[in-house]
């Protein structure tokens, strides 16, 4: 039997300290209950109180046998001293970059140990635990827990997404699932690939991740998209607009770029939108338009941080398009493509660009209609 004793995270306002997730975050852990008993990872500092509670009830009167500790980012590993505290009995399974973790979170601590390699396996009666190293996605430490019985692997933050789990998002799994992904994994794709190269032929019935809900159908769905992001592919044959304006005159370019493309399309204020929606944007579409202006002879701020924010999510396989302006000298397209030419990967630069002097003249119109023509084809 496998309980679920996470929590919801409604008061968090920035999860890891940037990113915006106004429906909150849960942080999972989960208890399976077999001959022997088995705590998969724990929750947030902040939650341990809830949690300890939660998982005394779902014990009902027994002790645990096992931490198992996928993650030690903090958001799932605070809380392990507390439970050690109360069941100083309990074994903590890790492996060496683990245990390493555990002694620089918390100097002095001790606990008794259970060490595991790659592929070892713990049985727990009918539910038997088989580890799958996964480093760098996200962490170096990261492994994941294979249960043979139920099918399901314990994932660690791989398939998670934003929100809470009392929270019936609209939009899907996908949506928040692709911001989480490109926010916080989107560097790692080799990782990624690695990890599904090593699942490839695996039973899979169930995913319980350490974020978002538990995945127990369309698994192939899920997979599919996390290897097309892992792949730095696009979802969509569909244009990402991203601008900077000062005065208007470069918001005024994108939105009429927008009002032409018979495309769908995404359009980000990247000094006043969700920096990391526009990100997830990027990412998911096959185009990207790039409106901005020339900033005290360089890209205009807010820009050159999106620019670099690409970068180190590894951005590559994508159509570039620059709208250029700048009252008495544009550098941004000689900028921009010197940025890309060192930064990107697989990059095709659309020719046309267009260059706005302050304001936007007849020409320029009808040059953001013919550069929408050929986003369009």
């Amino acid at each position: 039997m496998v309980k679920y004793i996470g929590v919801n995270d409604r008061k968090i306002d920035l999860f890891e300290g940037q990113f915006v997730v106004p429906e909150g975050i849960s942080y999972n852990s989960y208890l399976i209950l077999d001959e022997k008993i088995a705590i998969m990872d724990t929750v947030d500092i902040h939650f341990k109180d809830e949690f300890l509670a939660k998982l005394k009830d779902a014990l009902e009167g027994r002790m645990p046998d096992y931490l198992v500790v996928d993650h030690m980012e903090p958001d799932h590993s605070a809380s392990i001293k507390a439970l050690v505290e109360e069941y100083p009995n309990i074994e903590v399974i890790g492996n060496q970059a683990t245990f390493k973790m555990i002694h620089q979170f918390f100097p002095g601590f001790t606990f008794k140990q259970k060490l595991v390699k790659e592929g070892d396996v713990v049985s727990l009666g009918k539910h038997s635990l088989k580890f799958v190293f996964a480093p760098m996605v996200h962490w170096p430490e990261v492994m994941m827990s294979y249960d043979a019985y139920d099918e399901c692997l314990y994932s660690a933050d791989a398939f998670g997404k934003f929100g809470a789990l009392d929270f019936d998002d609209p939009e899907g799994w996908a949506c928040e699932a692709r911001r989480y992904y490109f926010g916080i994994v989107g560097k790692f794709g080799v990782p990624v690939q690695n990890l599904l190269k090593k699942l490839a032929g695996t039973p899979l019935k169930v995913i319980r991740p350490l974020h978002g809900p538990v995945l127990d159908s369309n698994l192939d769905y899920y997979i599919h998209l996390y290897d097309i992001w892992s792949k730095y592919e696009p979802e969509a044959d569909a244009v990402t607009i991203c601008y900077t304006s000062v005065y208007g005159n470069t918001k005024e370019a994108a939105e009429l770029l927008a009002s032409n493309l018979t495309k769908e399309y995404d359009i980000f204020d990247l000094a006043r939108d969700d920096f990391h929606e526009a990100i997830e944007g990027a990412f998911e579409n096959k185009y990207l338009v790039l409106a901005t202006t020339t900033y005290c002879s360089d890209i205009f701020p807010k820009m050159l941080d999106f620019l670099h924010a690409l970068k180190e999510r590894g951005y590559q396989n994508r159509t570039i398009a620059i709208i250029e302006n700048g009252s008495w000298s544009p550098q941004v397209k000689k900028l921009i493509l010197e940025f890309i030419t060192l930064n990107f990967k697989n990059i095709v630069l659309i020719p046309r660009t267009v260059t706005i002097r302050s304001a936007l003249t007849e020409e320029n119109r009808q040059e953001i209609v013919e550069l929408a023509k050929e986003l369009n084809k």
